[in-house]
C-alpha cells in the first residue's frame, strides 16, 4: 500500500517538475511514510510514497524494467503475484526483486495494457512505456484503491487522493454542485464525478491509455448477473455443492490475502462477516491472531459482547478502542479532510480511530469482512425490497403490511412509530415496481430530503438536475433482465461500495494512519461466482446471506452464525450538540459561514441546528441533513484556499 502521484504531458513551469512531484507526494505522505521516490523525464513524472509490506528490501518505487523503457508507480497489492511470477518466469522473464510491483512490469511486457485482466488484487497504478510513448492508468475491479486525475494546460495529473492534485498550480478545490446533489441522494458522487469540480475518479475496473494524440478510458471487467429466467449451471446444482465451492473460494481468497512480509491482523466487529474471516485466518496461521475492534458507550451501537464471544472462541489477542459520542465530534474534521467528500453519516469516524489503534500496535495490514453484505445480499434493504414487492402485489392487504414490523429491530426510532407511519414509509413508490431503482427508492427519497436545505443559488445552478434520472441513464443495458435482487445488489456493489464504503469507511480512514485493509469477500473470483448463485439461496424467506451461513456456519459459535444482521452504525447528530460539542460546530454552522459558502439556506440550517440542540426527535432526513451540511462546510473550509486562513486550527489541521 502506498500513495502515488504524477503527470503525463508538460507541466506548467511555475516550479521544477521534481519539486512538483515531491509536493504532490508530500500531501499524501500518510499513505506511505516509509520511503519515497520519483522518476522524471521529458513529458512524464511519477512519484511514490511507500508503505513497505511486500519485499521490503528491494521493492522501492517508481520501478523500471531492465532497460528503463517501462516504469511504474503502484498503490495496492497483486495478491496472486506468486503464481503470476512463476508463469512469467516459465515464459523467459527474469526477475530482479521479490515484489508484486515487478510482476506488473513483466506482465505488461508480456500482455500490454491487457495485463490488468490477469491481476487478482486491490490496485491503482500508473505506467509509462517510453518506447511506445504510451501512458496508462488502471484501477482494480471493485474500486478498493482510489485513483484521481485532472487536466490542466493540456497536461494530465493523477494521484491517490485529490489533495495531492491541489498542489498543482491552477487546480483548485472548488466543490461541485452536481456532486453535492448526488451525495444528498446516494451518499456519494457518481464516478467519474467527485466532490470537486474538474477532479475525476477513474471508475473501478477501468483503465486509461493515453498517447500524445489520444486518450481512451475503457472498462476491462464488469459486474454481471444472469437473466432472471436463466436456469444455468448453478440452478442445477445442489445447495451443498454451491456452499462447498463458495467455501473453497473464500478460503483461497483469504489465504492469498495473508501474503505479507509484515504481520497481518484482522478486524473483529462481532458480526457474521468479520467473524468468518477471522476464523479462517485462525485456521491458517500458527501464530496467535491479533484482532481489533471498536466499542461504543450506547447499547444501540455497541457489539462488544459478540466481539468478546468470538475472541474466546478463537483465542485471539484482542484490543478494542472505546469510541464515545464526543470523540466522534472531535475527530470529524480530520475524517472529512481524509475522506475528501461530504458524509451523511459519522460511521467513518470510529473506523478512523480503529485504524489509529492498529497502527499504534505496530500493524500495517488488517483483513476485514467488508463486501459480504453486497455480494451475498446481507443488507436489510434487500429484504425490504422483497417485502415491498410482496406488498405491491396486494397493496390493500393489511396483514402483508404487518411484515414490515420485522424489519430494522435495531432502529428504536422506527420501531416506536405507528403502523400507519411504517406503512407510509415503506409503501412509498409501491406502484413503481418497474422502476429500475425500485429497491432503493425509499432510501434515495429519504436522503434527498436534505436537499430542502439547499440555497436558492444552489438550486439555480443545478437547473432542475435529477440525480435519479442520471443514475437510471447509466445502468447496464441488460439491467432490466436481471432478477430484482440482482438489480438491488448491483446498485450496492457497483455504486455504494466503491463510492462510500470502500472509500470513506475503508481506504481513506485506514490509510490516514498508514494501514492497509484487505477484503477477501471482494476477490473477483468470489464475486463472479456469487453473482451466479440463485437469489433464493441468498435470501431464504427473510434469512439474509443464507448460502454464506450454510457454507461457513460450522466454524463459528451458533450465536454468531445465526445472528441477524446488525449493520455497523455510529451516533450521528448527537456528536455535534450538547455540552461536549466541539467548538468548531458553532462556527461552521453559523448563518455567516453558511451564507459565505453558499450551498445551503442560512435560515433553514439555523432552524435545523436549533431543533438538534433542543433534544427534539430527529427523523432520518433531519439527522442525515445535519451531518451532511456540517461535513460539506468542513470540506469547503478545509480545502478552499480563500477561506482556509480563517478557520480554526482544529479544523485546518
Amino acid at each position: 500500500m502506498c500513495g502515488i502521484a504524477g503527470y503525463f504531458g508538460t507541466p506548467s513551469m511555475h516550479q521544477p517538475p521534481e519539486l512538483l512531484l515531491r509536493r504532490m507526494i508530500g500531501a499524501i505522505r500518510h499513505r506511505g511514510p516509509d520511503e519515497s521516490g520519483t522518476h522524471v523525464e521529458p513529458g512524464v513524472g511519477l512519484g511514490h510514497a511507500r508503505l513497505s509490506i511486500i519485499d521490503i528490501d528491494t521493492g522501492q518505487q517508481p520501478m523500471a524494467n531492465d532497460d528503463g523503457d517501462v516504469v511504474v508507480t503502484f498503490n495496492g497489492e497483486i495478491f496472486n503475484f506468486v503464481e503470476l511470477r512463476r508463469e512469467l518466469m516459465a515464459r523467459g522473464h527474469v526477475f530482479r526483486t521479490e515484489s508484486d510491483t515487478e510482476v506488473i512490469i513483466r506482465s505488461y511486457e508480456e500482455m500490454g495494457p491487457d495485463c490488468v485482466t490477469a491481476f487478482n488484487g486491490d490496485f491503482a497504478f500508473a505506467l509509462w512505456d517510453r518506447r511506445r510513448r504510451r501512458f496508462m492508468l488502471a484501477r482494480d475491479r471493485m474500486g478498493v484503491r482510489p485513483l484521481f486525475y485532472a487536466w490542466r494546460g493540456g497536461c494530465l495529473y493523477f494521484a491517490s487522493e485529490a489533495k495531492a492534485l491541489f498542489e498543482v498550480p491552477g487546480i483548485d478545490a472548488e466543490l461541485d454542485p452536481v456532486a453535492l446533489d448526488q451525495t444528498f441522494t446516494f451518499w456519494f458522487p457518481l464516478a467519474p464525478r467527485t466532490a470537486f469540480k474538474g477532479i475525476c475518479s477513474l471508475p473501478p475496473a477501468h483503465r486509461m491509455v493515453a498517447s500524445p494524440h489520444e486518450v481512451a478510458v475503457r472498462p476491462y471487467w464488469r459486474l454481471d448477473y444472469p437473466d432472471a429466467a436463466d436456469t444455468g449451471a448453478l440452478d442445477n446444482r445442489s445447495e451443498a455443492d454451491i456452499a462447498e465451492e463458495l467455501r473453497a473460494l473464500l478460503t483461497d481468497a483469504t489465504r492469498i490475502r495473508l501474503r505479507s512480509d509484515v504481520p497481518v491482523g484482522a478486524y473483529l466487529s462481532g458480526g457474521l462477516d468479520s467473524s468468518i474471516i477471522a476464523a479462517l485466518v485462525r485456521q491458517m496461521e500458527p501464530k496467535r491472531l491479533r484482532t481489533f475492534s471498536v466499542t461504543f458507550e450506547s447499547g444501540e451501537f455497541d457489539e462488544s459482547a459478540f466481539q468478546s464471544e468470538m475472541v474466546r472462541a478463537l483465542g485471539t489477542d484482542h484490543t478494542a478502542v472505546p469510541c464515545r459520542t464526543a470523540d466522534i465530534g472531535r475527530m470529524f474534521p480530520d475524517v472529512i479532510r481524509h475522506a475528501e467528500q461530504p458524509l451523511l453519516r459519522t460511521a467513518p469516524a470510529p473506523l478512523f480511530a480503529l485504524s489509529r489503534l492498529v497502527r499504534d500496535n505496530a500493524f500495517k495490514v488488517v483483513l476485514t469482512g467488508e463486501g459480504a453484505d453486497e455480494v451475498f445480499a446481507g443488507y436489510d434493504i434487500f429484504k425490504e425490497a422483497k417485502l415491498r414487492r410482496f406488498c405491491a402485489a396486494q397493496p390493500k392487504s393489511q396483514w402483508r403490511q404487518l411484515l414490515f414490523q420485522r424489519l430494522y429491530p435495531y432502529l428504536p426510532a422506527l420501531k416506536g412509530q405507528s403502523q400507519s407511519y411504517r406503512n407510509a414509509f415503506f409503501g412509498a413508490g409501491l406502484e413503481a415496481t418497474d422502476d429500475p431503482l425500485f429497491s432503493h427508492l425509499p432510501r434515495f427519497r429519504t436522503t434527498a430530503g436534505g436537499k430542502a436545505f439547499f440555497s436558492a443559488e444552489m438550486r439555480e445552478e443545478l437547473h432542475g438536475y435529477d440525480a435519479l434520472d442520471d443514475l437510471r441513464a447509466h445502468l447496464p443495458a441488460d439491467f432490466h433482465r436481471w432478477h430484482p435482487l440482482s438489480q438491488g445488489q448491483y446498485l450496492e456493489t457497483a455504486h455504494l461500495l466503491p463510492g462510500y464504503i470502500l472509500s470513506a469507511q475503508g481506504d481513506r480512514v485506514a490509510m490516514a494512519h498508514s494501514v492497509e485493509g484487505r477484503f477477501p469477500f471482494l476477490d473477483h473470483r468470489l464475486v463472479e461466482f456469487a453473482s451466479r448463485i440463485p437469489p433464493r439461496l441468498k435470501i431464504r424467506g427473510l434469512r439474509e446471506k443464507h448460502i454464506l451461513r450454510e457454507a461457513m456456519g460450522d466454524i463459528l459459535p451458533p450465536s454468531i452464525g445465526d445472528r441477524v444482521k446488525q449493520p455497523y452504525r455510529a451516533p450521528d447528530s448527537p456528536a455535534f450538540v450538547g455540552p461536549e460539542a466541539p467548538d468548531y460546530v458553532s462556527g461552521q454552522l453559523s448563518p455567516a459561514a453558511i451564507a459565505n459558502a453558499g450551498f445551503f439556506a442560512p435560515r433553514s440550517v439555523e432552524k435545523l441546528v436549533t431543533k438538534c440542540r433542543s433534544g427534539s426527535f430527529l427523523g432520518f432526513r433531519d439527522n442525515m441533513a445535519m451531518v451532511g451540511i456540517l461535513s460539506t462546510q468542513l470540506l469547503h473550509h478545509s480545502f478552499a484556499k480563500d477561506v482556509a486562513a480563517d478557520i480554526p486550527a482544529t479544523v485546518a489541521a
